[in-house]
């Protein structure tokens, strides 16, 4: 999302996460926008805020990208988890969590992140996420655990078989996100009692790992962003109401509230149109 010449510019690209991708890709992934690539020298601010971006290395990669197509920008690189923190807590003390296809958490005070020890990626970690849900309704079916009228319902909409699911897996690129839109099949069958379980038991494990520690969870409000809190935030709240977590904001994208936060920041009064 932009701001130029008084005119609101939405657009969507390719995820870009400096783990997965270098510097060439990703200036390649911005020139195929056909909304944002013919404006590119007329940007003259860039607030980037993606997966990865933590460490400096992978910051500065991200940032060479995006120089390389935006050549008269001023270019701020900073991670997924600050710009979900702008756009839920704002400048107000609060928990942020992102529960979308992987998970993270971190306590912020109102002026600053505090470091915490989570985002352990899909691997070690992502408690609640869709890389962990749909890894779980998967090995549902392959372990034959699952209800024989639900395993229809996964074969029909999955049909690829065992081999073909351990190839892509373990021999192909982003396993993550793979595995991530086998937790499809829970929107379409979360009233069941099977996949309603699997829901709680899974934002359950979230919140033992993640929100509880921190000492004062009870204390601050909580708030999330991604599309599996989003979707699911029934069960996630009833889930955080059994825990004594007071929520707040519930976002399947935090893009809107964090283009609003920004020009506020910066002073930058829209225009109307």
């Amino acid at each position: 999302m932009g701001y130029l010449n008084g005119e609101t510019i939405k657009f969507d690209t390719q995820g870009i996460n400096p783990y997965f991708l270098n510097e060439q890709d990703i200036s390649r992934i911005i020139l195929k926008n056909e909304v944002i690539a013919p404006l590119a020298k007329d940007v003259k601010e860039i607030y980037f805020f993606g997966a990865g971006c933590s460490s400096p290395d992978k910051h500065e990669v991200v940032s060479n990208g995006l120089s390389a197509v935006f050549t008269n920008s001023f270019i701020s690189v900073e991670h997924d988890l600050l710009g979900s923190v702008y756009a839920t807590c704002g400048d107000t003390e609060g928990l942020n969590c992102i529960l979308g296809t992987g998970s993270n958490i971190c306590y912020f005070d109102g002026k600053k992140i505090h470091e915490g020890h989570h985002g352990l990626g899909y691997v070690l970690g992502d408690e609640g996420s869709g890389t962990f849900f749909g890894k779980k309704v998967l090995l549902s079916y392959l372990y034959k655990k699952m209800p024989v009228e639900l395993e229809a319902e996964f074969k029909k909409t999955f049909p690829a078989e065992k081999e073909q699911i351990i190839t892509n897996v373990y021999q192909k690129p982003f396993p993550n996100i793979y595995l991530a839109g086998f937790s499809r099949f829970l929107a379409n069958n979360h009233e069941h009692s099977f996949i309603h379980d699997i829901l709680k038991k899974g934002f359950q494990e979230f919140v033992d790992t993640n929100v509880k520690d921190y000492p004062n969870y009870k204390n601050v409000p909580c708030h999330f962003v991604g599309s599996i809190a989003y979707y699911y935030q029934d069960v996630l709240k009833a889930v955080l109401a059994e825990n004594g977590i007071t929520v707040r904001k519930i976002l399947q994208k935090p893009i809107q509230d964090l283009y609003n936060f920004i020009l506020q920041k910066e002073g930058i009064v829209k225009q109307s149109v």
